[in-house]
């Protein structure tokens, strides 16, 4: 089944999720809701709630809306969870020192730090 055909996902959602690999109902099942959420977050698109809800509506066969309000909490919280390790693991990810290392063929005379300007 196509993501266009899919229950609770209009055009641009379906965009969205074929330009981050999932194509099919079976595609959005193996990642689930919070899965396929996160990779069009991660593509730099700007979803609301609304398409976590829709996700989870589509897979179990029910309109958006009609996701309970126990479940849509469920839902933020994976959602929260999942996005705070990956703020954590962009933390603990900072850049070392940088250090440069020039190296100079063998058979040329190491440099003083002189400049010159001509050979006399």
């Amino acid at each position: 089944m196509s993501t266009i055909k899919l229950r609770n996902i209009g055009p641009k959602s379906a965009a969205w999720l074929r330009q981050v690999g999932l194509r099919t109902e079976q595609d959005i099942a193996a990642v689930g809701a919070v899965g396929a959420f996160m990779k069009v977050r991660r593509a730099g698109f700007k979803p609301s709630l609304n398409l976590l809800y829709s996700l989870e509506g589509a897979l179990v066969g029910c309109h958006w809306q009609e996701v309970p309000e126990a479940r849509r909490q469920q839902l933020v919280c994976e959602y929260e969870a999942v996005a705070g390790e990956l703020t954590t693991l962009r933390a603990a990810q900072v850049a070392g020192p940088v250090h440069e290392t020039r190296m100079q063929p063998d058979d040329e005379p190491e440099e003083t730090g002189e400049i010159r300007f001509g050979e006399e």
